[in-house]
Formats: C-alpha cells, sequence, structure tokens
C-alpha cells in the first residue's frame, strides 16, 4: 500500500503573542523560599526564572480531607508522585501552583499531554466560546466545529484520508486493532516488548510493560518482539539513534551500514517466522517508546520492518499518542522521523492540549473495510467541545512556532543534559529529539544495571522540592522523562539542568556518607 505524504514545512519564527518573562511571581505561601532562593546543606538552589501570573489563594478541601477522600473512594492503585503527593491548585502555561502556593516547572505536561501550555488563553477563549453556544451533540449530526477540525487535521496529513474522532489513546489503538483486523481478515498483531499503547483490555495485548500485565486473559492474538534499544539491548553504538545525543557505547559500523540495526531487524524476522501466523493483521509502533523510558531505535529499522510486515499482509500503525503535534521537532509526527508510511496513525494527549480527545487517521481502503463489518459509532468523539479546542491548539502551535521551539530549545537541552552525563557515572544515558527526552540512571556506565528504585525516588524528590516536575518512565522506573509544554524557554531549561545538577550533587553526597 502506497500513499503520498506531504513533508511538512518549517514554521517561520514567529514571537508568541504570550509574554514569558517578567516580575517573579510571589508565593502565597511563606514557605515557599524553599523553592525559590534558600539553601540546602551546602548548596544553594537554583533561582527559579520569572512568572508574571499570580494564582488564586486556595480555598478547597484541606489536604488531610483530600487525603482521607482519595483513600477512601478514588483507585487504590498507587500512582501518585512523591512521598507527600502534590495538591495541584492552578496552571499558566509551564508552570503549575500547588494548595499552598508554591510555584513548579512542569517538565512532564501531565505525563506528555499539556502541548501548548496549561490553560493558554487562545486554548481557554475557544472552550468558552463553544462552551456558551453548544456543549455537545452526538455525530448523528452535523455541526461546524467538527468539520473545521478534520479540515485542519487534514491538511498535516496525507490524502485521501479518513478521520474517526474518540475519547483517549487506548481507544484510539483499540481501534486502530480493530480496523488492522478487518481489513487484513488475520489475527496476530506484532508490538515490542517495553510498548505502551494503553491499558484497555484490547490494548493490554500490545502494552508490554510487566506493571500493566495482570494474570487474567486479554488482548488475546498479540505478540512481542525485541525493542532494538541501542543502550540496553544486545547491539548498539554511537551512530545509531537520530538524537543530537548518542549512546556512550562503541559503534562498530562500517559508513552507510548499521550493524545494530541489521542485527535487531533479523530478530524482527525471527518474531515474524516463530511466532505469528504466515500472515498477520499488523505491527505497533511508538516512533520513540514514551512509558519505557524515550527508547529510540536504529535509524532505518522502522523502515525496514514496516516492509517485511507488509510482505505477510499486515498493515503497519504509528503511535503518534505521545511523539505527534511537532514534540520531536524536526516533523510534525514521529513517523515522518524514521521516513516511513503507516497505514493507520493513532493520536491522542497532545492533540487536546488536556481536553479527552483522540483520533485514528487511516486510508479509504481501510476504513470500508471497518465499515463493511460493524456500524461504528461514538457517542463523545468529535462533540463541539473537543473539536474548537483541537482547532485552537493547532493554531497555537503554528502562530507561536511551537514545533521550531521543540526543535531548537530540546536540542539546547539535550546537550546541556549530555554533560551532566559526562560528569556523573550514575547518568547512563541520555537520549531524545526535541522536547521528548530521556534520563536513564545507572549503577554505573560499565554495567548499565538501573539505579535502585528508592534512590531515584530520592533525586525526584530533590528536583520536586527546588521546584521542577519530572516524569519517570523505564522497566524499573529508573529512567527521568522530560517532555514539557512545548513553549519553554532555554532559560528555564537552564534552570531545570541547574536543579538535576544540584539534586545529583546531593545524591552523590549521601551515597559517600553510607
Amino acid at each position: 500500500m502506497t500513499l503520498a505524504w506531504r513533508r511538512l514545512p518549517r514554521a517561520l519564527c514567529l514571537e508568541t503573542s504570550s509574554p514569558r518573562t517578567s516580575k517573579l511571581c510571589p508565593s502565597l505561601n511563606p514557605d515557599a523560599s524553599r523553592i525559590s532562593g534558600t539553601k540546602l546543606g551546602l548548596h544553594s538552589k537554583p533561582k527559579m526564572p520569572p512568572c508574571d501570573f499570580l494564582p488564586e489563594k486556595y480555598q478547597s478541601l484541606a489536604y488531610d480531607h483530600v487525603l482521607e477522600i482519595h483513600k477512601k473512594h478514588l483507585s487504590p492503585v498507587a500512582t501518585a508522585y512523591f512521598q507527600k503527593p502534590l495538591l495541584l491548585h492552578q496552571g499558566h502555561m509551564e508552570w503549575l501552583f500547588d494548595s499552598e502556593g508554591n510555584r513548579y516547572l512542569d517538565f512532564f505536561s501531565g505525563i506528555v499531554t499539556v502541548s501548548v501550555g496549561h490553560c493558554h488563553p487562545k486554548v481557554n477563549a475557544a472552550a468558552q466560546k463553544q462552551l456558551g453556544r453548544l456543549w455537545h451533540t452526538s455525530s448523528a449530526f452535523f455541526h461546524p466545529s467538527i468539520h473545521k477540525y478534520a479540515q485542519q487535521l487534514s491538511a498535516l496529513l496525507p490524502e485521501p484520508l479518513v478521520i474517526f474522532l474518540v475519547n483517549s489513546g487506548s481507544e484510539a489503538n483499540d481501534l486502530a486493532m480493530l480496523m488492522a483486523r478487518a481489513h487484513s481478515n488475520n489475527t496476530d498483531i506484532i508490538s515490542f516488548r517495553g510498548a505502551y499503547h494503553g491499558c484497555s483490555p484490547y490494548t493490554l495485548g500490545l502494552t508490554n510493560v510487566l506493571a500493566f500485565k495482570m494474570e487474567l486473559p486479554s488482548g488475546m492474538g498479540c505478540q512481542s518482539t525485541m525493542c532494538p534499544n541501542v543502550f540496553h539491548g544486545p547491539w548498539g553504538g554511537s551512530h545509531c539513534r537520530d538524537s543530537p545525543v548518542q549512546t556512550i557505547r562503541k559503534c562498530s559500523c562500517v559508513p552507510d551500514c548499521c550493524q545494530a540495526k541489521e542485527q535487531y531487524i533479523e530478530q524482527f524476522k525471527d518474531t515474524l517466522n516463530t511466532s505469528v501466523a504466515k500472515s498477520i493483521a499488523g505491527f505497533f509502533a511508538e516512533p520513540i517508546q514514551g512509558v519505557n523510558g524515550v527508547v529510540q531505535y536504529p535509524k532505518g529499522f522502522l523502515k525496514e520492518a514496516f516492509e517485511l510486515v507488509r510482505e505477510r499482509g499486515g498493515v503497519c500503525i504509528s503511535d503518534e499518542v505521545q511523539t505527534g503535534f511537532g514534540r520531536l521537532g524536526s516533523h510534525f509526527w514521529g513517523f515522518q522521523t524514521h521516513n516511513v508510511m503507516p497505514d493507520i496513525v493513532t493520536m491522542a494527549k497532545g492533540i487536546g492540549n488536556g481536553f479527552p480527545m483522540a483520533a485514528v487517521v487511516t486510508t479509504p481502503e481501510i476504513a470500508k473495510s471497518l465499515a463493511k463489518r460493524m456500524f461504528h459509532f461514538n457517542t463523545f468523539g468529535g462533540n463541539p467541545m473537543a473539536c474548537a479546542i483541537g482547532s485552537a491548539v493547532l493554531e497555537v502551535i503554528k502562530e507561536e512556532n511551537l514545533q521550531e521551539n521543540c526543535q531548537e530549545v530540546g536540542t539546547y537541552m539535550l546537550l546541556k543534559l549530555a554533560k551532566l552525563r559526562d560528569e556523573f557515572d550514575i547518568v547512563g544515558d541520555v537520549r531524545g529529539k526535541g522536547l521528548m527526552i530521556g534520563i536513564e540512571m545507572v549503577q554505573d556506565k560499565a554495567s548499565r544495571q538501573p539505579l535502585p528504585p528508592e534512590e531515584v525516588s530520592q533525586i525526584h524528590e530533590d528536583c520536586k522540592n527546588m521546584g521542577l516536575i519530572l516524569g519517570r518512565g523505564g522497566i524499573f522506573s529508573q529512567t527521568f522523562r522530560i517532555a514539557p509544554p512545548m513553549r519553554i524557554t532555554k532559560p528555564e531549561v537552564d534552570f531545570a539542568v541547574e536543579v538535576f545538577h544540584s539534586a545529583l550533587i546531593q545524591h552523590m553526597e549521601r551515597r559517600a556518607k553510607k
């Protein structure tokens, strides 16, 4: 199957309409000086960049009451970060404020979701306007916001195409699995070990991270294959991945031939020859693995893997839930960085800047195959609120040149973090592209064994105490995930790197005292 995918032009550099620097945003709590400028032990805390936003005073539920309600009535699965979970109250662009008025630089964006900034004024205005006009009507009726959004999204993707609007990344991948099977008349679907494609009963078969697995049957007909991880896998070197920062492993490749890619392709062929039927339904891949700690593959791997899948009758699905909408900087979509042409693209998270929204985009042929098999309907998918917000998000990305900002500021951050990798033996790898970055913590570079969870957690706590929120990922939760709102600036990166540097020094001092 061939599609004429248009290469997206890089946006011209424009000044944003929102001020990014101003006087220091005061705290509502005197104790917030612990974040913005006091000392911890013998080390001065990094000075937080200024912010022109003053949050409202928190006047809702008391913290202890929140903990009581959470314990009694909410999911018992422990998902909250930090020993004392943050009670967040308000957000503004790249900043978050807790119930005590403390300010934090958000470098995780609600798990790679807040693409253009918390409560961006243009997105807020679009939501408020639609809220006063029409909240909801199902897809049984036409409304202009869905057609406007479909036109805008189509302009950023190949033609011809069909868009299915749904509510979440799991639901999008669920539907993509159904499409692949309906179109191919086959069952088996392949995904990488370490992949995360959702935790619905269907997508659990695609997700290959132990914490999300369970003893009960789910996700039938899915097979895993070796992840071509050039840092932790058996093969990999210093020229393998599409990143400004490469692994420190020595590379034995000859010019124009990546030995690691060839070896991992042999493993992929082995999966095709031993673990699935002669004809398969499809292959799912994140252009960069998110939950597994921003894992990148050797250059050229996905292109060759897609060809092998199509030879077996399968379709190729690119999961852009975390990599899409310009976050990788050089391209609008992650699959473009691999020079591949997927048959189905799934997207969520940044599509709505935090509003529940997702989409599946595919060819008319695949869409018709699904329509022949079932009557697909979604009550909330493509509702007026979601589409108005989605349109505003696309407009902000273009008007504020956020894709370009991801490329420039992301590369700047990667190179600064690489210096910390060279300074500290426990920083095993720095990797990523644009504003999707991973810092893998190890016991030492020689062994590449993960740093114990309690030590990673303490570094995580120290960063939070200095005003920086990072994410976590990796099979052993050993990797810090960095995916801030796409509008962050170099001074904010300088602050974040300085905070991380201070946290590493504190950790090494604790180690020395043991």
